[in-house]
């Protein structure tokens, strides 16, 4: 690992660009390499440098403040942490521009099961690792999951299996593919960043772009790639999209991958819902290529435990059932778990508006059961004016309650959602500029459920 930075960086002068859990996973590898010529930390907001960083025989450059980026040409090699928006076409810049995910794949690439997807990655990426690790198999669990990749690099060996969750922009420059990538689906999301669609999916897709023969994609069937060098296999699920032809069909609870048919055990495992299940074939159909018997497989089923946020039972409160579903930042997920949950008495929809359509969503509540449907925040006021001026049937508009924020929601749910029934927050929206994050909307969500009134 560590020759590999040397090959990059020696005698070369070296930027971090952000300084989050990527920039600082990285710090300390720029210095144990010993031959930058010179390094420096940039990013927007104040540095401090962490008390047990290893000695370093340099100064090392604190860059802040708005106009941190201009200072990029400046140096030859920049290692940009994915949430920084280059302000800036790449071609623009004269320096190298590299990450630390490309370091790792550079390095590591026939250990890598990459996994991305607009929705699902987190879920599959754990339930991978966990079937391996059932499995008895010497696997590790990084990336966009909340693990720099640089903070296992010391623990792999050459029979590690390396399990990663990687989002659009630890993708969206990437020049290397992993052995094994999936690509769960591709739904309208991070458009603020991207201004477009294309741009958005090309990141997606560099998943497989840069694979060689050999290496094996496994691809959601209706955005499956065509030309490529790599093996790809096909996935789709009867209820999300696709049909029989895929080489991995999940219909239900069923699998079917080629001549092998699984029954997934619906009843002795946490996971719910259709859309888990279709997850569940790309894990089934990577154990397959690792020799796992389904015994094996179904057991680290039975025993995953689902992530906190992900349609995830928070409690029972005067006999109403409650959900957190903070995760759901599109229309889908929220359709997802409504049909899940079939006895869903109250559905909490709303939080920052990205100009990302929601015509689906309105469309299935127009006809949806549903008995109380609480708007909030801009996507909410937005969605409800949206009902109002093209859906003039919508099913018992009265359903609909319009609330400033989650507080209000939470209050109002709890006067409306009757005995026996339960209620989700399944938002359809990012949680910017409302909370830190859609964790912190969860975890608030459940203080104000669980607390008296």
């Amino acid at each position: 690992m560590l020759k590999t930075i040397e090959n990059h960086i020696k005698g070369k002068s070296v930027a971090i660009l952000g300084f989050g859990r990527e920039g600082r996973a990285t710090l300390p590898w720029v210095i144990r390499a010993k031959c930058a010529s010179k390094i420096a930390i940039v990013d927007k907001n104040p540095v401090t440098l962490p008390e047990d960083l290893e000695e370093c025989d340099m100064d090392i450059q604190l860059i802040t403040g708005d106009d941190y980026q201009k200072c990029l040409n400046d140096f030859d090699v920049i290692f940009k942490s994915p949430g920084i928006v280059l302000e800036k076409e790449k071609e623009y810049y004269t320096c190298k521009i590299l990450s630390e995910m490309d370091i790792f794949f550079e390095r590591f690439k026939n250990q890598i099961i990459g996994i991305t997807g607009t929705k699902g990655k987190s879920t599959t990426t754990t339930l991978m690792y966990h079937v391996l690790k059932t499995a008895g198999k010497k696997a590790l669990l990084a990336g966009n999951i909340g693990i720099p990749v640089f903070d296992i690099a010391k623990d792999i060996d050459e029979d590690t299996i390396l399990v990663v969750e990687l989002s659009c922009h630890q993708l969206e420059y990437a020049t290397i593919s992993p052995y094994i990538g999936v690509l769960l689906n591709i739904h309208e999301e991070h458009l603020d960043h991207y201004g477009t669609m294309e741009k958005y999916t090309a990141a997606k897709e560099n998943i497989y772009k840069n694979m060689v023969a050999g290496d094996t994609v496994f691809c959601q069937q209706i955005i499956a790639p065509g030309n490529i060098d790599a093996n790809v296999v096909t996935v789709a699920a009867k209820d999300l999209a696709g049909d029989k032809s895929a080489d991995i069909f999940v219909d239900g609870a069923t699998i079917k991958y080629g001549e092998l048919v699984y029954e997934i055990p619906v009843d002795d495992i946490a996971l719910m819902g259709n859309h888990n299940y279709y997850d569940i074939g790309f894990v089934y159909g990577i154990a397959k290529k690792f020799g796992l018997e389904d015994k094996v497989i179904e057991e680290g089923l039975k025993t995953y435990e689902t992530l906190p946020h992900r349609l995830q039972k928070i409690g029972v409160v005067n006999g109403v059932t409650y959900y957190d579903d903070s995760i759901s930042t599109i229309d889908e997920t929220t359709i997802q778990a409504l049909n899940t949950l079939k006895n869903a008495g109250t559905v909490i929809i709303g939080g920052m508006d990205r100009g990302i359509s929601y015509e689906a969503l309105e469309e299935y509540l127009s006809t949806a059961t549903v008995e109380n449907i609480i708007l909030m925040e801009a996507t909410g006021k937005r969605i409800y004016e949206e009902i109002k001026a093209n859906y003039p049937s919508f099913n018992n508009i009265c359903r609909i309650k319009v609330v400033e924020h989650l507080e209000d929601g939470v209050k109002l749910a709890k006067e409306l959602t009757k005995p026996g029934k339960s209620c989700v927050m399944s938002p359809a929206a990012a949680s910017y500029g409302i909370f830190k994050n859609f964790e912190e909307r969860g975890e608030v969500f459940k203080r104000l459920v669980l607390e008296s009134n």
